[in-house]
């Protein structure tokens, strides 16, 4: 199957465990995989056959943006669920990344990454 790799998708949002990061907030990262049939947009060269991932950007924004969780697992999870809702995406992997964990003497990086398929729930919704 083919795929579409979309990485550093940044977005300011208010999702964490302490109390201070749902109020102040902090950057955040997504990379995505997704899945998705590639072969008659390669034989088309037309828009209408393939992904317009500038939806699939706009929606991860947004949900980084306005969502507020205590985990990362939720949002990532979020994050799949809303990208496996466009119709021609069987499979997405998301790479959630929070740069700057306060986390005292942690100068790293918090990545949750995890890789959904459609369901056959899904398939029916997005038909």
């Amino acid at each position: 199957m083919d795929c579409i790799q979309l990485t550093n998708i940044r977005g300011y949002g208010y999702t964490g465990a302490l109390p201070e990061e749902q109020v102040l907030g902090q950057w955040f990262e997504v990379d995505l995989i997704v899945w998705v049939a590639l072969e008659k947009a390669g034989q088309s060269d037309r828009l209408e056959d393939t992904l317009d991932y500038r939806e699939i950007i706009a929606q991860v924004q947004q949900l980084v943006e306005t969502s507020r969780f205590a985990l990362l697992e939720r949002l990532a999870s979020a994050i799949a669920e809303s990208v496996l809702a466009f119709e021609r995406i069987t499979q997405v992997q998301v790479k959630l990344t929070k740069p700057a964990a306060p986390i005292p003497n942690f100068g790293g990086k918090i990545t949750i990454d995890i890789t959904r398929q459609r369901t056959s729930n899904q398939a029916s919704r997005a038909q």
